[in-house]
Order: C-alpha cells, then structure tokens, then sequence
C-alpha cells in the first residue's frame, strides 16, 4: 500500500538512490501517489454484478504482486499480473533480482540473480490450484491452457537457472547457497588458488603493486582503512612513494574513499573511459552500488593503452564483465603475466549475479569479450579484489564458458519475448542522462533518454518526458512532446547493437516550489509502446 500512496517517502530516501544493494521496492514505482481506499487481504472475495472475484497473493515478480480470480458465466479467469507473460515466458528478467537464504547463509538482493525464482514458482503453483480456464497477464497474451503455459515457464526458469550456476563466481564465496548443485559433471569445477606474487600487497578490496625500488601503484579505495594501511607501509619504508591509482570499477566498496586517497597522495588517477564517467559525476547515474564519492581522474583511458611503470609493462582494457562499467589491467614483468580482473571472475567463474549490473549475452559483448581477452592475453595470475589468492583459467575452461555464455543467449531469449535476450537483462537499455540533475523555478531542463539497441536491425525510438501535476501549465520547449500522436514526439533512429541519445528540453515553471520531481518517460520503441518506462529526478 505504501507503494501507491506513499511513494514521496521512497523517493525522497537516500536508500533508494545511493548504495544500491537491493532491488526490491523496484525504482519502477510510481512518480505521484495513487489514493488507496481499501487494501485486501489474500483469499479475500468480493462480488461485482454477477461476478465472484478472490484475491491471490503472487509475489515474485514483485514482493508484493497479487492475482485475480474472476468467477462468471462458469467461467475461471485469473488476471496475474506480470507473473507470466504467456507460455514458458517472462515479461523480463531483471525484476526476478532477489536475496534468498540457504539454511543459515543469505545473501541480498545484489546477489540474487533469479532469487525470486523460488518464490515466482509457487505463486504459479498457486495460481495453477485455483483451476482457472485462462490467464490474462497485465503483459502478454492470453492463455487458453494455463496448466501448460506454467509448467512450461517452470522449466525454462529452471533450465536457466542451472546455466547461470554452472559457471558463477558466486560458488567460490558462497558454496552453501548452491549445495544441491555440487558434483556436477556439466558444471564447470572450481578452481585451486595460487599464492600471490611477492610485488603485490592486498587489503580490503584494493590490490596494489610493489616496484624492485618500492613505489607503489595502486588499485581501487573502497574504505578509510586502506589509506591507513598505505601509510603504514610508507612509515615503515616498504614503499617510498604511491606514483598511481587505478580504478577497476565503480561500486562503492571500491571508490568510496578516493576522495581521501586524492588528498593523502598526489599521484595520477588513471582508469578506462566507460568507469570515468561514473566515478567523475554519479549523480548523473543510478546503478547498483553506486558511490556519491566523487573522484578525479587524471588520465581516461582507451582500450589497449600501454605504457611503462618501472620495470612494468601496463595496458589498460575495457573489461564489461560484472559490470558494463569496468575495467581491465594487464601488468607484464618480473616474469609474470598479470591480470586485475577487479571483481569480474573467481576461481569458480564469472561474476554476473546481479542483472542490474548490465551482463551483455552475446559474442564481443559482455563476459565473452572477457573471456576471449583472457585467451588472447594468456595471464598466469588473475586477480579479482576480494579475493586473496591468484588463479587462471585453462583453454578448456574458457571455451567451456563461452560455450555455456552462447547457449545462456538463446535459453534466456525464449524466456522473454524481445528480439534478443538482452532486453529481458539489461534495465538500463534505456536510461535518463543526467539521471539526477539540478534546476531553478522557470529554468530549462535538459534530458536525454539513451537507448540500447539489442536488435539484429534498427529501431526507432521516441519519448516524451511526462511532467508532474503540480508544474500546472507546464509544457515542453518542444510542443509536441505533449501530443498524443507517437510521431510528433522527439525521435531517433538506433542502428543495430548501438546506443543513440534522444534529447528532451522542457522548463520548470516559474512557481515551482523547492523538492525533488520524479519525471517519468514514455517511450515508443519499434512496434511496442512502453509508458513510463524509465525516470529522471530534477531537483529544484
């Protein structure tokens, strides 16, 4: 009920847009609140006319999902929400991010890639008991045979599901969770750890590297502590100077205190271009585990950059593995051939358990560009933050998970009803840039709605921003925008496997009081018409 009538509370709440570790309340909520006149209970009946309506409880789509069992005319209609779009399908995948707990071991939704699965196939079960004729899905097709439509989705979720366990990190940090999978033949098995070179120091998610005449170079600053640490080492002549910071990724547990690393040592701060456009302006983003830390970088790199430090070769990489926003570093001397992955593999797999993350399925995309890096480059040690030993893969276990990645594309896009797998994935396909911005009474706004093309051919995309009530006579700069007609909106073309940007300009009225203001937008995309689809927040 809260989520219709008192969704100012969510919005306004720092949980809601900093350190996002759980995905349930879903951002897809409402921008203005609904009234709420009665809230019903589950097995609840009402009538209406002729007909008998009961209340399901569904959740897994959503924690708080409920169906409808309509009675008419000796006739058993259920109207299940986004619980199953129609026969051995999902409307998406991503809203299925769930924590779950295994006996005494739980983890949260950050790490629950199809978490929700568990909790989504007894609702089914649920709604299969009620015995109705047909399923009408809020997205979707109606369903003339619902027993089957299920028990279809049943499998293919868990089909799915034993795919993405077969080569995940997550069995290295938590092995509990995944007990009913162990010994698996068609699992790839996880692998023993090395000692780490004696030119490395590790603590807490930061990895930093030694020279013969002790400067150091470092990787990521997550916390406090690893600049305490540093000084330590500098105190007791381990190293002489810090000449370098690397940035692998974005989430918080390893930018947070850059700031503090910025003004404890003056070096260069030097990461891959997609990572600099977070960490230098996260107020423009809204991601999982997303920093308000603020960092300077010195150098943006392009993939396949190199250059010399001391008696080390590096080169720099776009390394789209946990995260679409992550990067790679190859570090070469002293006789070793080292990759820092940040958090992107262990010794069990790939790191892709959190879909909001934005894991690309598809070959040079994704953990298949990692992948295939990994066999092009042939490190001896790879390096993941959280981890304290080395590891490799050998040739079989990268073609094993290449293998497992391609099959993993076509699974998942008979699971969702899009032209490519992706779409079901990826929740930022479209996202609002700036996400956050600020603005004055009677100011112009400018927003941009970038859309992903996952599609084998174009799309066009058009959008128009829909403004809150109280802006009473505000419109945008662009008239149309208010039209109902689709093919007056702002629009662009997107070429295939792109991204392009369509811009939107509208004004704050002049009486507009100080506060945040979700501002929705609707999107025409090809042949589909997706109201509401993502938000911007303006401050004013």
């Amino acid at each position: 009920r809260d989520h219709f009538d008192k969704v100012a509370d969510y919005w306004a709440g720092p949980t809601s847009r900093w350190h996002l570790y759980n995905q349930h309340p879903h951002h897809l909520m409402l921008a203005e609140p609904v009234r709420v006149d009665a809230a019903l209970d589950d097995g609840q009946e009402l009538a209406w006319g002729p007909a008998k309506i009961r209340v399901l409880f569904t959740p897994g789509h959503t924690d708080g999902s409920v169906s409808y069992l309509v009675e008419v005319d000796g006739q058993r209609t259920v109207f299940s929400g986004d619980s199953i779009y129609d026969e051995g399908r999902v409307w998406e995948i991503y809203s299925l991010q769930k924590g779950f707990r295994r006996g005494d071991r739980g983890v949260s939704d950050y790490h629950g890639f199809l978490g929700a699965r568990p909790q989504l196939v007894e609702s089914l079960g649920r709604i299969k008991a009620a015995q109705p004729n047909r399923l009408v899905p809020s997205h979707g097709n109606i369903m003339a045979d619902p027993l089957q439509a299920i028990d279809a989705l049943v499998r293919q979720l868990d089909v799915c599901y034993d795919k993405y366990v077969a080569i995940s990190a997550l069995r290295h940090y938590f092995p509990e969770l995944f007990s009913e999978f162990a010994g698996r033949e068609d699992h790839m098995p996880i692998r023993p750890g090395r000692p780490a070179p004696q030119c490395l120091r590790h603590f807490g998610t930061t990895w930093m590297l030694v020279s013969n005449d002790k400067a150091a170079f470092a990787m990521d600053c997550g916390s406090p502590r690893v600049v305490e640490e540093i000084k330590k080492l500098l105190d007791k002549g381990e190293v002489h100077s810090v000449e370098g910071l690397w940035v692998t990724h974005y989430h918080d547990d390893h930018v947070d205190a850059i700031p503090e690393f910025q003004k404890e040592f003056d070096c260069q701060c030097i990461t891959d271009r997609h990572v600099a456009e977070v960490i230098t302006d996260p107020t423009a983003w809204r991601l999982p585990c997303i920093s308000p830390s603020v960092a300077r970088v010195d150098r943006p790199s392009d993939d396949g950059d190199s250059w010399q430090w001391h008696e080390f070769k590096m080169t720099a990489y776009h390394l789209p593995g946990q995260t679409l926003y992550h990067a790679g570093l190859f570090v070469e001397g002293q006789g070793l051939r080292m990759l820092f992955v940040g958090d992107s593999f262990t010794m069990s797999g790939i790191d892709d358990y959190c879909a909001h993350n934005r894991n690309w399925l598809g070959r040079g995309v994704g953990f298949d560009r990692c992948i295939e890096l990994i066999e092009k480059l042939g490190p001896t040690h790879i390096f993941n933050c959280h981890v304290n030993e080395a590891f490799d893969f050998t040739p079989e276990e990268c073609r094993f998970m290449r293998a497992n990645l391609a099959e993993r594309e076509e699974l998942f896009g008979r699971l969702v009803p899009w032209e490519h797998a992706n779409y079901g994935m990826d929740e930022p396909w479209v996202r609002c840039f700036p996400y956050e911005q600020k603005a004055v009474p009677g100011g112009e706004v400018n927003l941009g709605v970038v859309v992903t093309n996952h599609s084998a051919e174009s799309r066009l995309a058009a959008c128009r921003p829909v403004l809150p009530r109280s802006w009473v006579g505000a419109v945008a700069e662009n008239s149309s925008m208010g039209q109902a007609n689709v093919a007056d909106w702002p629009s662009t073309e997107v070429p295939a496997k792109s991204e392009r940007q369509v811009p939107l300009v509208f004004r704050v009225p002049p009486n507009a009081k100080p506060g945040r203001y979700v501002i929705p937008v609707d999107l025409s995309y090809g042949e589909r018409m997706l109201p509401q689809f993502q938000e911007a927040v303006v401050v004013v």
